[in-house]
């Protein structure tokens, strides 16, 4: 009976933990797409199969230590018996890629404009690069004057790492705009919790109450910062009111 050479049995062994390793990476992306899939339907969501490499390679490069938060400068603290009201805050001139979304609930609109973020994220962008986790992601959202009620339109905003500041790679999904945005004084308090049209108008008129001079902001325009992904429980947000230029 003839003896497997060694080099076969390795080239055999190779071949056996390759598929072993390819076989679990495939159980772990259907797990991840399932959890989301899971968490969609509950914002009234469908997550497509498309989703499922962009959400394994997101929560993969999903450490805290690689997230670039947004550089801003701070120029004021306002406290009351040791507990942090608001902040004021300045944001430079920066590059951000934004989708506007328009769907019945809010949380619909950023649930799926995140997700077309998330591809673009991923390595589908001219540079054919993973760009890297920022935080946070921020949601622009609209009232009426009398601040009683949201629209729908909302604009769910990444902003671009450092490194691809000058040079934005372009997206491949033409619903993605890359927009500078201008230096922007903001007055930021935080929230956690679920967001959607109830706790974002209560965030607002919570905010107008305790700022000193909020006619000194726009009254029709506001910022959700998220600071965890649409997919979490107990979420880590901002509201920011956004001083007139």
């Amino acid at each position: 009976m003839a003896e497997e050479s060694p080099d076969s049995a390795y080239h055999s062994n190779g071949s056996s933990l390759e598929e072993e390793a390819e076989r679990m990476e495939d159980e772990e992306q259907e797990r991840l797409l399932s959890y989301w899939q899971n968490v969609g339907r509950g914002h009234q969501v469908d997550v497509p199969r498309d989703m499922a490499e962009p959400i394994q390679q997101l929560t993969r490069n999903n450490n805290p230590q690689e997230r670039q938060t947004i550089p801003f400068t701070l120029i004021q603290r306002k406290e009351k018996l040791g507990d942090l009201l608001y902040e004021k805050r300045q944001y430079g001139k920066a590059k951000w890629a934004c989708i506007k979304m328009k769907e019945n609930q809010y949380e619909q609109s950023i649930c799926l404009g995140f997700m077309k973020l998330m591809r673009y994220i991923c390595e589908q962008n001219s540079s054919g690069l993973y760009l890297g986790i920022t935080i946070p992601i921020v949601t622009i959202v609209h009232t009426n004057e009398s601040q009683s009620e949201m629209t729908q339109s909302v604009t769910v905003a990444y902003y671009l790492p450092e490194m691809l500041q000058d040079e934005p790679p372009h997206p491949f999904d033409s619903d993605i705009i890359i927009e500078e945005w201008p230096s922007t004084i903001v007055y930021s308090r935080s929230f956690r919790g679920i967001t959607n049209e109830d706790s974002i108008m209560r965030e607002i008129n919570l905010l107008a109450e305790i700022l000193e001079s909020p006619e000194l902001c726009l009254q029709d325009t506001f910022i959700i910062a998220g600071y965890t992904n649409p997919a979490a429980a107990n979420r880590h947000n901002e509201i920011w009111f956004l001083q007139r230029p």
